[in-house]
């Protein structure tokens, strides 16, 4: 008879002890899953243009677009936002000229960007970072007059050229910013256009 009663006591604290390493796991999973769906706000572009220590590091390049239907329209004016850094300590440089195939860029402002100083171009969304607020860095504005369509989710080249690091292509990518996301509008629209005519 104990010995029924010691084999029952047994086998009742190894379900115990299995449910829960299964509870724990479950809430382990529960964390990894949450942390996983997290992304930045922003993904720009990193990329250097010439030499890395002595060139131009071109930092968080993005295009600011507000996409209300499948397409941002041809005709329509986007920013080019990004922060250009000079590596070299001495030599100053200068943004020449940012060219597309899917737009007229225009760059206002101050290109001029001195030995060892940051070029501001646009006003990134949400707080500025460290290197965003560095002293006695340049400003400017960058605008893409679009002679294509874009949309959000594609990467679109650009050509920066500099007067002394030279010339580089990289490929952007289309931040809404913080304009309301398309999605969103649409659930509480109600019976309004749909983009696609219905579901």
């Amino acid at each position: 008879m104990k010995l029924f009663e010691s084999r029952t006591s047994a086998v009742a604290l190894a379900a115990c002890g299995l449910a829960a390493v299964v509870a724990l796991t479950g809430c382990s999973a529960g964390q990894i899953s949450q942390s996983a769906n997290q992304q930045p706000a922003v993904n720009g572009t990193l990329a250097w243009v010439g030499d890395a220590e002595t060139g131009i590091a071109l930092r968080n390049v993005h295009l600011r677009a507000a996409q209300v239907a499948d397409y941002v329209e041809e005709g329509s004016d986007v920013e080019l936002i990004f922060v250009a850094v000079n590596e070299s300590a001495d030599d100053a440089d200068r943004l020449l000229s940012i060219t597309s195939p899917i737009g007229n860029v225009t760059v206002t402002g101050d290109a001029q960007i001195p030995g060892g100083k940051t070029l501001i171009v646009g006003t990134p969304d949400g707080q500025p970072s460290a290197l965003d607020t560095t002293e006695d860095a340049g400003s400017a504005e960058a605008t893409v007059a679009l002679t294509e369509k874009i949309s959000n989710g594609l990467n679109y080249p650009f050509t920066f050229t500099f007067e002394r690091s030279g010339q580089k292509e990289l490929l952007v990518p289309i931040s809404a910013g913080e304009a309301p996301r398309r999605d969103a509008e649409g659930a509480g629209g109600g019976g309004h256009e749909s983009d696609t005519g219905g579901h």
